[in-house]
């Protein structure tokens, strides 16, 4: 069963978009996540449609942001992308007419849907600015690794 990564395309485009010196295009955004345009251009209607992003057509047209990462929750995302399963594959439905099955779905589902329940709430919690300095963090040590690095083998 093929995993849902919407969320996380669409998170990582996001942060591209910050970054970006000016409008992306579908296309450039396609490469980035290793897709074509048209998924782009599917993922992003409903964060345009919330406001999240803008587009605009033509030469030095393409995707910005609409609203400061700041104020972009990870539920707003998985929201505007429709609520995607969060969990799936792990509740068999081959022999609905078997006891056992039966139990062990009711209890799995009731962990899966406690589960859901709080990493919504910390969705609500987490803005794309955080995983954005997260990013920046990273990309700081990184560099300053690769100075130190250079620095010793001279």
């Amino acid at each position: 069963m093929k995993t849902d990564s919407r969320i996380s395309r669409v998170l990582h485009a996001m942060i591209h978009l910050k970054y970006a010196d000016g409008p992306l295009t579908s296309e450039a955004l396609g490469k980035m996540l290793d897709t074509n345009a048209v998924v782009v251009r599917r993922l992003f209607g409903g964060l345009r449609d919330m406001g999240y992003v803008t587009s605009e057509k033509g030469h030095g047209g393409g995707w910005v942001l609409g609203k400061p990462l700041e104020n972009i929750t990870l539920l707003d995302v998985y929201r505007a992308v429709g609520e995607p399963p969060l969990f799936s594959g792990l509740v068999s439905h081959d022999h609905p007419e078997c006891l056992v099955e039966q139990a062990v779905n009711a209890q799995l589902s009731e962990t899966l849907q406690e589960a859901e329940t709080v990493m919504l709430a910390r969705f609500a919690k987490v803005t794309i600015a955080m995983l954005a300095r997260d990013f920046e963090a990273s990309t700081s040590r990184s560099t300053s690794t690769k100075r130190r690095s250079r620095s010793t083998s001279r």
